[in-house]
């Protein structure tokens, strides 16, 4: 189970420990500091779900601290504690982003309830972009018409799925290595939070950096605000690198301590951050072969290679093809208007027949091709070429 973080800014030992010890008790993993500037860093090396901050503070106040933490990261709500509340004082909180606005002395059961409250709104808030996020695309069946091959995947992926471990997809371009891996997800403990996407073939280093790791205002030219990484998007959900093999040799050492440590340091930062992530990732390549070339680290090998799964190709599942292009058939007619089409026998014997080179993905093509170019009811052999 995930445990919600919270982090206390209160300059006083005495009430600082005892919030601590009293959410600790009640599941909360809390980490303390009595200033603007300490809590600022601690904020930013360890994300927490949600900061609880007295007014009054050595180095400054609430208000003070609240734009930097805003800035690093709007969705983290921050709950204000004072001994000398006013509707003024109060205003002003919300307005810079507080959360809520809260006079003391505050009963712990009263602060847990709050605490809480505000966890699991901030926790549905994120369960529906991340709703809104899958249901934008249509959701794919994996496992959808499949022959022997096909189900002995799903038996392993099944396991898979319920565990948190990290998981490597092999197999060729066009397997549908990329639907696998958002089917893991839905299917975990991890299934309500944010599923980020990322090809990793299709960025250069720079890019691929910042991507992940995000950067600082400064970090380099161009950089004219401090940017959230995907990693940090993540947080509580599943990352997908697809082609991690493309990853470039120098950016693999950082990715090897998110793996190892769950941490990470943005482009332009000298501090640490921490993230909790499952770490999903494909590749059409042998990894263990460029491990033996120089090209990839063994130990990032090793750590993301802990549940190996392998989609097998389409022309070795040929039984598995009139199922898959019967829906997609009908998926595609639909979209363009198309409705009632269907191929002769001799293009279901062409499609059976044929290697599929580009998988699920080429035969995807073929169709759509057919689809548009023909006006006939009916799609033959001729029609597919």
């Amino acid at each position: 189970m995930l445990r919600n973080r919270v982090l206390v800014v209160e300059d006083d030992p005495g009430t600082r420990f005892a919030i601590r010890d009293f959410l600790s008790s009640h599941g909360y993993e809390v980490s303390e500091s009595e200033g603007c500037a300490q809590a600022e860093g601690l904020f930013n090396a360890s994300r927490p779900d949600v900061v609880l901050s007295d007014y009054s503070l050595p180095d400054g106040t609430a208000l003070d601290l609240l734009p930097r933490l805003k800035e690093a990261a709007p969705l983290v709500p921050v709950i204000v504690l004072t001994a000398h509340g006013s509707i003024e004082l109060a205003v002003r909180a919300i307005k810079e982003g507080a959360e809520q606005f809260l006079t003391k002395p505050v009963e712990l059961s009263t602060l847990l309830i709050v605490l809480d409250r505000t966890c699991e709104h901030l926790r549905n808030r994120q369960r529906q972009m991340a709703r809104h996020s899958r249901e934008s695309q249509t959701a794919v069946d994996p496992f959808y018409a499949g022959g022997p091959a096909i189900r002995r995947l799903q038996d392993v992926v099944q396991r898979v799925a319920a565990a948190d471990s990290p998981v490597l997809i092999q197999g060729e371009t066009g397997t549908g290595k990329s639907v696998l891996a958002a089917w893991i997800h839905r299917h975990s403990p991890r299934g309500e939070e944010t599923f980020v996407d990322l090809n990793c073939a299709a960025l250069s280093r720079e890019l691929l950096e910042t991507e992940l790791f995000g950067h600082q205002k400064g970090a380099f030219t161009g950089a004219v605000a401090s940017k959230v990484g995907l990693l940090e998007v993540a947080h509580h959900g599943t990352l997908f690198l697809d082609e991690i093999g493309d990853v470039d040799p120098n950016v693999q050492p950082k990715l090897l301590k998110v793996v190892e440590e769950k941490r990470f340091r943005r482009l332009g930062d000298v501090r640490d951050r921490t993230v909790d992530v499952r770490l999903i990732a494909a590749t059409h390549s042998d990894l263990s072969a460029r491990v033996k070339e120089g090209k990839f680290r063994e130990d990032l090998y090793f750590r993301i290679s802990t549940v190996p799964i392998r989609v097998p190709s389409l022309r070795e599942r040929p039984e598995d093809i009139p199922a898959l292009g019967q829906r997609m058939l009908e998926r595609l007619a639909s979209q363009t208007g198309r409705v009632g089409l269907s191929l002769a026998p001799d293009a279901w014997a062409a499609l059976q027949t044929y290697p599929w080179p580009g998988n699920i993905r080429e035969l995807r093509n073929v169709l759509e091709r057919a689809i548009l170019l023909t006006e006939a009811k009916i799609i033959t052999r001729r029609d597919l070429c």
